[in-house]
């Protein structure tokens, strides 16, 4: 590949991966009020974020190929567990993939009602789909200076709010009753999902430039950024003294009509529908690419290991999980959300053992980066996402005592993984059997 992502369109692609601006993080403000909202937004990331992030820098720059996390967890525990973490991971994809144009048309529908209801929402929702898909065939290259310009276009908004709300320009809003919410741990899950994806980024490092000094670079940077950008928005609703109450999808334009009147809302509604796609746009190519090596280690069919010539863009892989993504546009985001979390946490439990067990097992691996702290820490690392883990899990079996709710769902899509491997090696040794006969 003669154009390779470079360190500034990974952190931009990843940005994407991870944040999107402070679009989605209404629901936490309305859960948890601002207060609870503000040290949760500085929590998640040292618990969640940072580990995952610093987690994500060692393997990647000591394994750099393509399908990331999946070959580290085979390396580390063998081909069920890696086959274990691509499950979950497209698992969780399928639900994943459902959120970011859902979040399109509810702004869209600012502009367009019909665009958020009924079925012009599910067709515009697959035309999201395919657009993104469109613009992956043209390479990661492509996707990463994309995603540079869209975030540089939806994060200028929020910086004229912050400005406007923390230097009173605009006045006194004339809704000042600051009401705290309550649902902490609810709030929380809101919060661990504008956390989380990190390890999205890695599933391309075939396609980057120097990733072993590209991927430590990058993940520090961004969680820089998405740190910064989720806490001034919602520090500066906090000086102003928005009411909390009333927030759900989609207030982040109703500030900046307060703030800075028509035209501030109007590039919220932008932003909205450019977090949207840009996250859609992004996850594309860190999904796709699963499907691929799954493919070239014999788990899938081969033809899902053709690729364009010269972008190695999996052609193959993309139109058909296109097709899986929008099976799931019609739930809710609430539930797709919970859903995403759940499944998500459990591969990331993988990926921290992976971590550990190739500290033990392969002491010698040359790591350019390497987090400090020796093995104690290597462990000890997934214990933060682990306990957050574990509260988000405790959450939803109270939410849904007695019928098929959201943790039931995802764990019989998890329990579904073994049972699948086993149809796979099934048809593998099958096929090698007729391969010597």
């Amino acid at each position: 590949m003669k154009k390779k992502l470079t360190l500034a369109g990974l952190v931009a692609a990843t940005y994407f991966m991870v944040a999107g601006g402070p679009y989605g993080l209404e629901e936490l403000v309305q859960k948890a009020g601002y207060h609870t909202a503000l040290l949760l937004l500085v929590a998640t990331p040292l618990l969640w974020s940072l580990p995952t992030a610093l987690m994500v820098g060692e393997l990647a720059s000591a394994i750099p190929e393509e399908g990331g996390y999946y070959v580290w967890v085979k390396r580390a525990m063998g081909p069920f567990w890696g086959f274990q973490e691509a499950w979950l991971s497209l698992c969780a994809s399928v639900f994943d993939m459902a959120i970011y144009p859902t979040l399109f048309l509810l702004y869209l529908g600012r502009l367009w009602p019909a665009a958020s209801q009924g079925t012009v929402s599910l067709v515009a929702g697959v035309a999201v789909l395919v657009v993104c898909a469109a613009l992956n065939l043209r390479g990661s290259r492509a996707v990463g200076r994309a995603s540079e310009l869209m975030g540089v276009l939806l994060l200028g908004p929020f910086v004229v709010m912050a400005i406007l709300a923390f230097t009173g320009i605009s006045g006194p809003s004339p809704v000042r009753a600051a009401v705290p919410g309550n649902d902490v741990v609810g709030g929380m899950l809101v919060a661990m999902w504008n956390f989380m994806g990190w390890d999205n980024a890695s599933t391309v490092a075939g396609e980057v430039d120097r990733p072993q000094r590209t991927y430590p670079l990058a993940m520090l940077i961004t969680v820089s950024l998405v740190a910064l950008t989720y806490l001034l928005p919602v520090a500066g609703a906090a000086h102003a003294g928005l009411n909390p109450s009333g927030w759900v999808t989609g207030s982040w334009v109703a500030v900046g009509d307060i703030l800075g009147g028509r035209w501030l809302a109007l590039a919220m509604v932008v932003g909205g529908m450019l977090c949207g796609f840009g996250m859609t746009n992004a996850l594309v190519m860190s999904y796709s690419r699963l499907p691929l090596v799954l493919a070239l280690d014999g788990c899938l069919p081969r033809v899902f290991a053709r690729q364009l010539p010269g972008s190695r863009t999996p052609w193959v892989s993309i139109l058909v999980l296109t097709a899986a993504w929008s099976v799931a546009l019609g739930l809710g985001l609430e539930r797709l959300i919970e859903l995403d979390v759940l499944l998500y946490g459990l591969s990331l439990m993988l990926e921290f053992a992976a971590l550990a067990i190739l500290r033990v097992r392969e002491p010698a691996l040359r790591r350019p980066f390497r987090i400090p702290g020796g093995l104690a820490v290597a462990i000890l690392l997934g214990a933060g996402p682990a306990a957050l883990l574990v509260l988000a899990f405790a959450r939803e079996r109270h939410d849904h005592p007695g019928q098929l709710g959201t943790l039931t769902l995802a764990l019989a899509l998890a329990g579904a993984g073994p049972l699948v491997y086993a149809l796979v090696a099934h048809r593998r040794q099958r096929h090698s059997s007729e391969g010597r006969n």
